[in-house]
């Protein structure tokens, strides 16, 4: 169990990390959108691809910060009957929920995904819009993406199995809130 709950901190570390650093993509999407409506109304200039750009920073703000999200318990969830759960019923329907639905949806999205961004860079897929961008880097974010919130799926499975086991009275905590 010691390696398992090593396996949890490191993916855990790992999803802290992806998840601060794209933070950082809010502001640069703020900055890029603000700069493309002064170019925009104020020279009357326009451009696809300062356009998709924003579609696609907003994509991988999402899917990036995914498994950061699940590591902060901020996903949404039915708190109404979760929150008057016991402890042991809350990790129960979490580590049951992390088996059945949340590792087997990621499994279909890497899936998908992979085959949809092999197929884009096979092709080169570009915007059919002019002066868009090529389209495989964000069809790669999508089994990335899903990729880190499977792993951090795995690790909060660890974690609700470690509470469960014994191993850890802590398995449940809050965790600290981002910054």
């Amino acid at each position: 169990m010691n390696r398992l709950l090593a396996l949890m901190r490191g993916i855990d570390a790992l999803n802290e990390g992806v998840g601060r650093a794209s933070m950082w993509l809010v502001l640069a999407a703020t900055l890029i959108s603000s700069g493309n409506a002064v170019v925009r109304y104020g020279f009357n200039r326009s451009s696809n691809a300062w356009l998709e750009i924003q579609w696609y920073l907003f994509a991988l703000i999402f899917l990036l910060s995914a498994g950061y999200t699940l590591k902060h318990n901020g996903h949404v969830r039915i708190d109404i009957l979760h929150g008057r759960f016991s402890p042991r019923l809350q990790a129960w329907v979490d580590l049951l929920g992390g088996l059945l639905f949340l590792l087997p949806l990621c499994g279909l999205m890497i899936w998908m995904g992979w085959g949809d961004f092999a197929a884009s860079w096979a092709v080169n897929e570009a915007s059919p819009d002019s002066g868009g961008l090529v389209r495989w880097p964000i069809k790669l974010a999508i089994p990335l993406g899903f990729g880190l919130l499977a792993l951090q799926g795995f690790a909060e499975i660890i974690r609700r199995a470690a509470f469960l086991g014994g191993f850890t009275p802590q398995a449940l905590e809050k965790p600290e809130e981002p910054v």
